[in-house]
């Protein structure tokens, strides 16, 4: 019988670390090995840095740079993430602290249930309900105040149509508000009774104990919830494929349209019919690859660690 145990056990974990392996590492690894390879021969063209820096998309002349659909990818990133992080805060603070405990489940529920429509949902939402009030409502309204102030005014320029950066980082924002707002509200809801009682028993008001302990004990998971996000957000396609417009170029008001790197792909890999075509979707994977990782290695070794250390021992 504790023969049987212990070949059951050695089974369990024996299975369980080959799942570890080929999820965490070996697909990856491999993942990472047959993009690099299939981007050779743009590499070798176009090389690092011109590629980067390229701003010329023309598959006609075979000329090919990433920086439209690189540019585009982190400034909708950027505004769906100026745009989630307060919003996920209220939500967070809202169920954690000042909701009443029997709705605390309600609220909780249905945040989190945003997070499973389906992508493509959002994007035809996007398109069909939220593109036609941003361009008879909200962008005119923007350009009649934000645009007048000097230098901010530059950012409202053009034609109001709906199909812009600004629509694409909104319908973005709506919908990692569910992942980022469950994680700080995990985060507020492991700070210690003790120390809540304690800001209360020295006269704390509700809000100042939130401003003075329960944000700064759970920043670590703040950072966290955003930077996994945001993580979320650079790999988002057919979210903003309705909304973006797929122009490959550096948009230098909010209301042009623009490209990013997901929904280039999308579009155009079927239409890459020569091989330095095909090879530079790849790159741009490849490029799309390293900064989702970068950024997720970065928040866990840099951000993350230093901020957990700062804080424990603050509040040790």
């Amino acid at each position: 019988m504790k023969r049987k145990e212990e070949f059951l056990e050695f089974l369990t974990k024996s299975t369980l670390g080959a799942f570890t392996l080929v999820v965490g590492l070996i697909f990856p690894f491999t993942t990472l090995l047959v993009l690099v390879w299939e981007s050779l021969p743009a590499i070798e063209r176009f090389g690092v840095l011109d590629f980067l820096t390229g701003r010329t998309w023309d598959p006609v002349a075979e000329v090919f740079g990433a920086l439209p659909a690189l540019f585009g990818t982190l400034l909708v990133t950027f505004i769906a993430s100026l745009i989630a992080l307060p919003v996920s805060v209220g939500i967070a603070i809202f169920i954690a602290e000042l909701s009443p405990d029997k709705l605390k489940p309600i609220f909780s529920t249905a945040t989190e249930l945003l997070g499973a429509i389906p992508s493509i949902i959002y994007g035809m939402w996007g398109l069909f309900v939220i593109a036609p009030l941003m361009a008879d409502y909200v962008e005119p309204f923007l350009q009649e105040t934000l645009g007048r102030v000097p230098l901010i005014g530059k950012l409202f320029e053009g034609a109001p149509t709906g199909v812009d950066a600004l629509t694409s980082g909104f319908i973005l924002s709506v919908m990692i508000i569910p992942f980022m707002s469950a994680i700080v509200k995990d985060s507020f809801e492991m700070t210690p009774a003790l120390l809540k009682e304690a800001g209360y028993g020295l006269g704390a008001t509700k809000w100042e104990v939130v401003k003075n302990i329960i944000i700064p004990y759970s920043l670590p998971g703040i950072v966290g919830g955003m930077v996994l996000s945001v993580g979320r957000a650079l790999g988002e396609t057919m979210a903003v494929a309705f909304l973006t417009g797929n122009v490959h170029q550096i948009p230098l008001s909010l209301l042009e349209p623009l490209t990013t790197i997901t929904v280039s792909i999308a579009n155009e890999f079927t239409e890459a019919d020569t091989d330095i075509y095909l090879s530079s979707l790849y790159y741009l994977a490849l490029i799309l690859f390293v900064m989702s990782f970068g950024l997720l290695m970065l928040a866990k070794f840099l951000i993350l660690e230093r901020l957990g250390k700062r804080w424990g021992t603050k509040n040790a």
